[in-house]
């Protein structure tokens, strides 16, 4: 797959949702690679505090985008396009990297039960914090001292380092809240396979590409495929923008 950009009148947009753990600088190498190619690039701050409220920030977004659009989430970040992306007429493509596409009623803590092999609740720790409503609740992190083997043990040690420091928290909630949408029903999907990934275990990926009918393509690489394999990700979507070009 070559950089060669599609004629401009057929440029979608795409709009990329980083998950928990991370922030919008995770894309980064990737929209530098799909903006030489002439793509229109958005990257999703995305809020990390429930399915719904993170699905309606991202609905608004791309309601408010003219043209076409391809939506492209990173773990959890799934689970937002998933919900927030049916019946947006001018979503072309869902592009699932590493991430989670769960079916109407599961969420992400119950997808990642189907299959062994997920260390995530080992590595993560619980920060309390208070609520909006002034309930407790829970914010969540990839423990530091773990970060660089668990989530990116293909990135440079000192980068995946920094990566632990600046990563985002998500509340304990968006693990648990199902999803009452599944756009991967009615919008074509394309799903990255990360063989390495020891946060989402491959065959769970295999599995949920499998049911929602995705094109698939496998990468030897970490949860942290964005950061490591930025190429191999660009000419993922680039794929998929190329399908559904009209």
């Amino acid at each position: 797959m070559g950089a060669a950009a599609m004629p401009e009148t057929g440029m979608p947009t795409v709009v990329l949702v980083h998950g928990a753990f991370v922030d919008g600088s995770s894309w980064n190498d990737v929209i530098a690679d799909l903006q030489r190619r002439g793509y229109p690039v958005v990257a999703l701050a995305n809020p990390l505090r429930s399915v719904q409220r993170d699905a309606a920030y991202l609905r608004s977004l791309v309601d408010s985008l003219p043209g076409p659009v391809v939506l492209a989430g990173h773990s959890y970040g799934g689970a937002v396009i998933t919900e927030a992306a049916e019946g947006a007429a001018n979503v072309r493509a869902l592009v699932y990297v590493a991430s989670f596409s769960p079916d109407v009623g599961e969420s992400v803590a119950d997808v990642n039960a189907k299959f062994p092999g997920s260390r995530l609740a080992d590595n993560v720790h619980a920060v309390p914090i208070p609520a909006q409503d002034g309930s407790a609740d829970m914010d969540q992190y990839v423990k530091q001292e773990t970060y660089p083997d668990f989530f990116a043990p293909d990135v440079p040690r000192e980068k995946a380092a920094v990566m632990a420091a600046t990563q985002r928290p998500t509340a304990a909630n968006t693990l648990t809240d199902s999803v009452t949408r599944a756009a991967w029903k009615s919008i074509p999907s394309w799903t990255l396979v990360t063989t390495q990934d020891l946060a989402i275990p491959p065959d769970l990926q295999r599995f949920m590409a499998q049911r929602a009918g995705s094109t698939t393509v496998e990468v030897d690489a970490s949860h942290a495929v964005t950061v490591s394999q930025p190429g191999a990700v660009a000419d993922f979507i680039d794929t998929a923008a190329r399908a559904t070009a009209q």
